[in-house]
């Protein structure tokens, strides 16, 4: 079995995770990561361009004819090759972009991210050790990545859009021939390695295998506490043998909410109601009331100019709202079909129509929505004025909630409202989210957005309607909030 780049960096975070991923991936949890994918082939594609004309290696024939391509391609000198691969031994690696000096070789590995990881240096490593192993001279290793600074306006600037940053100094290759004598031992061996629990069960990534390897713990136990109690913590208490919900009330110190959540299961208390603190943002709401949502998407590579590498851009709202006190409740939306110009524009212009000047506008984790109607408002200066108005007079539904002035067991320590919901009316079919079709959550509002231009009529109408309805379910969600919160208060 190879050692692969992707492989071997599995492995410098766990011993336990390279095993599993290459024995028994069917106990991974699953998670569609295909949108990461994408946005990294995209990012990959477009760096090629930065030092002029390539040869790329093709994958479809698999590793041993991408090494026999790649050894034809070396003959030519200078020249810059994509997807250059190399073997030593049991060990293989593809270099995103490698140039073909005549007196050496540099390698660039190209990463999606808008900042340096550790773990990217590890994975470079690697490469350059396989490289230096196989007869060449690295003269320089670097890692390419998105720069988040840049603004696009008119064509796309490649340069401008990557850093390319020299990490040669950081590569000791001693200790990368140790690591891969390791792996390599552990690749090979039958008995599942008995890795511990550690912080690389979340750093640099989510481990697909935490579930499996937590599978034998008490439920509920340390790593389900919430109210951002950081998994270093839960990582040190865990270790200490403090696991379950009891071992951690007894002889651990966490903070106050955290300790109320664990009592709630604990003590199978009742649902807890600070009427006053409540009714106090109850008292700050007049009519007419609006419930704001934004759907958005993120484009690494910016198409539209005045943005950058993966802004939040809005392209669809729900709006409900209820003019006088025990008055209708009213809706309306905007969906965006300006697919291949700026979304934003049109949203804006219709939101202003949608909401007057001083209005009482509420939203759930207002933070999103008031970033991005300032980030619209420098956009559209047109528009400015109005935005900023509604953004200064938003009041966030989930404080109740986050504070604890509302808490229920079945919240788990959490407030969002796709948690929130379901806790304050359980087994309400109508604002149950998986009973929507195509779209239940906001990441698969992005992918269905980005994919409306390439459907059939037909289909888009579909999606559309299904888009819409998603939206309009966050906002008749905050109704419904609103309405216990008024109901308790």
């Amino acid at each position: 079995m190879f050692l692969t780049k992707s492989k071997y960096t599995q492995g410098v975070c766990c011993e336990k995770k390279l095993w599993l991923s290459s024995y028994q991936p069917e106990v991974a949890q699953e998670a569609n990561h295909d949108a990461v994918f994408e946005t990294g082939n995209k990012i990959g594609e477009l760096a090629r361009g930065l030092f002029g004309e390539y040869v790329l290696i093709s994958k479809e024939k698999g590793y041993q004819n991408m090494v026999e391509e790649t050894k034809k391609e070396m003959n030519r000198t200078p020249s810059v090759i994509c997807e250059a691969s190399f073997q030593y031994e049991n060990n293989f690696c593809s270099v995103d972009i490698l140039k073909n000096n005549p007196d050496g070789v540099e390698i660039y590995e190209v990463k999606s991210s808008t900042s340096l990881e550790s773990i990217y240096i590890d994975d470079i490593s690697y490469q350059a050790w396989v490289l230096q192993k196989s007869g060449f001279t690295v003269q320089k290793a670097c890692l390419v990545y998105v720069n988040n600074q840049y603004v696009k306006e008119g064509d796309l600037d490649i340069h401008k859009f990557f850093v390319i940053e020299d990490v040669t100094h950081s590569i000791n290759f001693e200790e990368v021939e140790k690591r891969v004598n390791d792996l390599q031992k552990v690749i090979q061996q039958e008995k599942e390695p008995s890795n511990d629990l550690s912080l690389s069960c979340k750093k640099p990534y989510d481990c697909p295998f935490f579930e499996y390897c937590t599978r034998s713990l008490p439920k509920p136990n340390v790593f389900d506490i919430g109210w951002s109690t950081r998994f270093s913590k839960k990582i040190d208490m865990y270790h200490r043998g403090h696991i379950s919900y009891e071992d951690v009330i007894e002889k651990e110190v966490v903070n106050d909410k955290a300790t109320e959540q664990i009592r709630f299961v604990l003590e199978e208390k009742p649902p807890k109601i600070n009427p006053e603190e409540i009714k106090e943002l109850m008292d700050s709401l007049y009519y007419p009331i609006y419930f704001l949502d934004f759907e958005s998407y993120q484009d690494a590579i910016p198409r539209i100019d005045g943005t950058k590498p993966y802004q939040q851009i809005c392209f669809q709202y729900s709006l409900h709202y209820i003019l006088e006190e025990n008055g209708e409740i009213l809706h309306k939306e905007f969906l965006s079909d300006d697919y291949d110009g700026n979304p934003m524009y049109g949203l804006c212009k219709q939101l202003c129509e949608d909401i007057p000047m001083d209005s009482c506008v509420t939203a759930y984790n207002k933070a999103f929505e008031c970033t991005r109607l300032k980030e619209m408002s420098r956009m559209f200066p047109e528009f400015a004025e109005h935005l900023l108005n509604i953004s200064e007079h938003i009041i966030d539904l989930e404080v109740p909630f986050a504070k604890q002035d509302y808490y229920v067991r079945e919240m788990a320590g959490r407030s969002s409202i796709k948690v929130v919901l379901p806790a304050l009316y359980p087994n309400d079919p109508t604002l149950d989210y998986h009973n929507l079709e195509q779209v239940h959550k906001g990441d698969e509002a992005s992918n269905a957005y980005l994919s409306l231009p390439n459907l059939s009529k037909e289909e888009e109408e579909t999606l559309r309607y299904n888009l819409l309805k998603y939206c309009e379910l966050d906002t008749y969600a905050m109704v419904k909030i609103w309405e216990k919160l008024k109901e308790v208060s």
